[in-house]
């Protein structure tokens, strides 16, 4: 009898080790108000840059201003540098840019974005500008700006948790659409090479969330596939609190597929269990919007309706641990 219930115990400490991420708690610091005016201004801060792609003048100044922007909210800033090889053999210079915050913490929550623009606009209808860079304001720009509003918030209102935000760089260097191959590890390479190289021996986290395209106009964000995969309970939580901060319109009940993210990479190769939020327009054969990979991705598409949902929903998630 006492082995039967020695087994129970160890049974049930297993799963909720495994299972409960303490997003339901009381909060013990009060939740910032985020401010959407903020995160647009710096999302239009990287879009006057112009198209970020490495290797560019834009992409250098970009860097430069995303370092002194975090170093100015009191983050411990690491430049991650390396080169990696694009699809068509091209050499790209990329820097990771990791801002930590309280490094002392044990327990720690990863955020990440990717600070990249597309090189090409492969899915322009006008096929003359198809070979031109686009702004990536929100495929791009959109996650940074709502993760530096954040990273300026916790600077101001200490959470419970040690908080590391990235940005990634070279995600959307992958092969174009109409090359039919669509290699899987041509995406992501800054992620990938993170992931090879991590900014801390034997860095870990308790949950990652990823941001991408979360600044249009009447965005819906559905439960992404591989999100519900590597972190089931975090995603059903995250949609749950920002319904229940009234943001249904945003945080839809439909499901996703099952999207080739930096989140996926970070989850195969870290084990740090991460979620994606990402528009998804399910009525859209491409899945997302119109804008996507054209040069309507620019800086009139951003709302900050959308970047308020957003950014409020993660920073409950934070200072609810």
């Amino acid at each position: 009898m006492n082995k039967i219930k020695i087994l129970i115990v160890l049974i049930f400490s297993l799963v909720f080790s495994y299972c409960d991420i303490p997003l339901n708690g009381n909060n013990k610091t009060e939740t910032p108000d985020f401010k959407a005016d903020s995160a647009y201004n710096y999302i239009k801060n990287q879009v006057d840059f112009g198209p970020r792609v490495p290797n560019s003048k834009a992409h250098e100044k970009c860097a430069v201003f995303l370092e002194e922007k975090l170093e100015s909210f009191d983050a411990e800033v690491i430049i991650q540098k390396g080169i990696v090889t694009k699809y068509d053999g091209e050499q790209l210079a990329i820097k990771n840019i990791i801002a930590q915050f309280d490094p002392e913490k044990k327990d720690r929550i990863l955020l990440f974005a990717h600070w990249d623009s597309r090189f090409i606009a492969d899915q322009c209808l006008d096929t003359n500008r198809i070979n031109s860079p686009i702004d990536g304001a929100n495929d791009g720009a959109s996650g940074v700006g709502v993760l530096l509003e954040i990273a300026r918030l916790i600077s101001k209102n200490k959470p419970n948790i040690g908080i590391d935000i990235i940005f990634f760089d070279a995600e959307d260097q992958g092969e174009p659409s109409f090359l039919n191959k669509m290699s899987e590890k041509s995406w992501c390479l800054g992620t990938q090479y993170w992931c090879e190289n991590l900014h801390r021996k034997n860095y870990t986290a308790k949950y990652g969330i990823s941001l991408d395209m979360v600044g249009s106009k009447n965005a819906r964000f559905a439960k992404e596939d591989n999100s519900r995969h590597f972190a089931g309970y975090l995603t059903r939580n995250f949609w749950k609190i920002g319904q229940d901060l009234g943001y249904s319109n945003y945080f839809i009940g439909e499901l996703q597929k099952g999207i080739l993210h930096d989140h996926v990479f970070v989850s195969q190769m870290t084990g740090i269990r991460s979620i994606l939020i990402v528009e998804y327009n399910y009525q859209n054969e491409k899945g997302f919007g119109d804008f996507w990979h054209t040069h309507n991705d620019n800086i009139n598409i951003i709302d900050k309706n959308t970047l308020k949902a957003v950014g409020q929903t993660v920073l409950e998630v934070i200072y609810r641990e």
